[in-house]
């Protein structure tokens, strides 16, 4: 069987991964062994990236810039034999390996949704660096107030460069998957310029005249959307 170049390089990864000593806290805690599993350098960003569904290895690197292709083979073999991610090649035409999260690797979302909340209250914490398509919608599903959705249900496409997801709000709050970037409303450009209107009050117009962000729909709508997702107050210590 011939195999790729990322299959040789990942094995040969998770034979040195075997032999390098992992961080270890002898604490029976779940936590503890939380980290274990989950605490190493860049690790919890893989598992963040896998949310909405398998990646290929590229796909990955290329939206987590500043990760070397060796800690991310890595991280994926570490995280594979951890039983968190599985391997699995796609079928033809395609016929690509991809990476995704095991049933109980989904489980983890809440960790990365309530990290983020309480994280985005941090004062150190900067909301115009950089950020993933996968992040961004992520962070949606965090974030969204359900107390301001209303009656109407309305549903949403986002393109990212190749990647297209689609989502429908309902009372029940934003459900995101990987598909066709349809809808009431499509959104087009970087993942920072949407987060710069939703959260930064960006205007539409700017953003299109910047060529960062387009919209297909009703701009009333879209304003609407914006309103419902609303960031948790900065802590202020006491001086």
């Amino acid at each position: 069987m011939k195999l790729d170049k990322t299959t040789v390089k990942l094995e040969n990864t998770t034979q040195l991964s075997k032999n390098t000593k992992k961080r270890v806290y002898h604490d029976a805690c779940g936590m503890a062994h939380g980290l274990e599993l989950l605490g190493d350098r860049w690790a919890l960003f893989v598992v963040r990236e896998l949310m909405l569904g398998p990646r290929r290895f590229g796909d990955l690197r290329a939206d987590l810039p500043g990760i070397s292709a060796n800690v991310l083979t890595q991280r994926l073999s570490e995280l594979e034999a951890s039983g968190v991610v599985v391997r699995s090649k796609l079928p033809p035409p395609a016929s690509v390996q991809v990476y995704g999260l095991t049933e109980w690797g989904y489980e983890a979302e809440p960790i990365v949704q309530e990290l983020g909340r309480w994280a985005t209250r941090s004062p150190g914490h900067d909301p115009t660096l950089p950020i993933s398509g996968v992040s961004i919608l992520l962070s949606f599903r965090t974030m969204i107030d359900r107390a301001r959705i209303g009656d109407r249900d309305f549903t949403v496409g986002f393109r990212f460069g190749v990647d297209e997801y689609a989502a429908r709000v309902d009372r029940g709050g934003i459900h995101v998957e990987r598909g066709s970037a349809t809808g009431d409303l499509v959104f087009s450009g970087h993942p920072s310029a949407l987060a710069a209107f939703v959260y930064g009050g960006v205007a539409l117009d700017v953003l299109a005249d910047n060529r960062a962000l387009t919209l297909r729909g009703d701009p009333m709508l879209a304003a609407r959307f914006a309103d419902l997702f609303v960031l948790p107050p900065k802590f202020h210590p006491l001086a």
